[in-house]
């Protein structure tokens, strides 16, 4: 397996007596937007984004004051703009893949990491359509986001034999985590469903950094958007939020304990949906923070065959034992899962969305608030802090 793409796009220094990686936490503001209206609209995008800039005092910034520790935003996959803005034709949507790809900024290195990336995509029943080069302005970035900043490249593939939906959803998981084993490439989404744009930027570079986002056609029925503050580690391109289908703030403390089980039960794991586990392993990639590590789970818990809410419970239960008003199936359901997976334990608030449905759920405690509101013409808004 090549280095970890969370190491090569940051300025993480070696590891020494005094810095270990595997410690690598935050403590983030996290915000979503959805509407209840039927249908999507830029107007869902500009108001996640506007969210995101009244998160700016939970995000980081570095000594140069142009370095963000991270912000992002998840959105569906806007299928109106993309087949306006490709020189090639897209299937329908929810029959292609789409995702950013974080890639070697030498030209020689990229072509021939795309031409392995089209092996491997080959080897598992999926074609290229095309690339498209992600138009930028490096001119609002600082100098340490600027040194770490890979080439930011997007791909989009098809299934071979037509296979769409979570099907395709499966494929392109593989793919997309082959590619970061073998390749050492960094894929924000390969999905059919969501987009994500991120980076090592703070709240207000998001949107001026990314072209697309600017874009009046970009639509969505949802969006999470995310500031990092990775407390005392540093950030890195990769480790921005939000991921495939969390945006997280907080700290999963019991993590490492996490890792290690998923590590050890790695050998028995099995699934005929997902296919032969052995390439995709390890499963938790090394390097990757808490948040990164539980979406690395709750992702393959998903594809396997369970809901994405019915995965999240398996992950971070509630307070069950000794509830006793809790009714008696749901205290099964726990006490069952539990025999399965131990808690993703920590003060954690923890947004979540397949790009079909949104969600939320905090810690067993409560120790990290998320407050929500639903307007009068069918917006619904839940964020971190009140102030968004």
């Amino acid at each position: 397996m090549t280095a970890s793409p969370f190491w090569r796009f940051s300025n993480y220094p070696q590891t020494t007596d005094l810095y270990d990686p595997a410690a690598e936490k935050d403590s983030c503001g996290v915000a979503m937007v959805a509407t209840l209206r039927g249908y999507g609209g830029n107007d869902i995008v500009q108001t996640a984004l506007g969210s995101l800039c009244n998160l700016e005092h939970r995000g980081a910034v570095g000594s140069d004051a142009g370095t963000g520790d991270g912000a992002g935003i998840l959105l569906q996959i806007p299928h109106k703009f993309f087949s306006e803005v490709v020189d090639f034709k897209l299937p329908e949507f929810g029959h292609y893949g789409a995702g950013l790809v974080f890639e070697d900024t030498d030209a020689n290195t990229r072509d021939q990491e795309r031409r392995k990336f089209e092996d491997v995509l080959g080897q598992e029943g999926l074609e290229l359509l095309g690339w498209r080069e992600i138009e930028t302005n490096n001119s609002v970035l600082g100098d340490l986001a600027i040194e770490a900043m890979p080439h930011i490249g997007q791909v989009f593939v098809k299934a071979t034999n037509g296979e769409s939906e979570l099907a395709l959803e499966r494929m392109l998981f593989r793919a997309r985590k082959r590619s970061e084993r073998e390749l050492g490439l960094y894929h924000p989404t390969l999905s059919c469903r969501t987009i994500v744009y991120k980076g090592m930027l703070t709240t207000l570079q998001l949107q001026p950094f990314f072209k697309d986002l600017q874009d009046t056609r970009l639509e969505s029925k949802m969006a999470l958007v995310h500031s990092r503050f990775s407390t005392n580690t540093f950030p890195s391109w990769p480790l921005a939020h939000p991921f495939r289908l969390i945006a997280h703030n907080g700290e999963i403390n019991t993590v490492k304990g996490n890792t290690n089980w998923m590590r050890a039960r790695e050998a028995t794991l099995a699934s005929d949906l997902i296919g032969d586990l052995e390439p995709l392993r390890p499963i938790v990639t090394p390097g990757a923070s808490d948040s990164a590590s539980f979406d690395e789970v709750l992702e393959l818990l998903h594809l396997s065959g369970r809901s994405l809410p019915h995965s999240i419970m398996m992950m971070i239960p509630e307070a069950w034992e000794k509830q006793k008003d809790m009714d008696p199936k749901l205290k099964a359901f726990y006490e069952y899962h539990s025999l399965l997976m131990e808690p993703w334990d920590g003060p954690a608030s923890v947004t979540f969305t397949d790009g079909s449905l949104v969600g939320a759920t905090l810690d067993r405690n409560g120790l990290r608030p998320g407050r929500f509101l639903v307007t009068d013409d069918g917006l619904v808004i839940l964020g971190s802090e009140t102030g968004v």
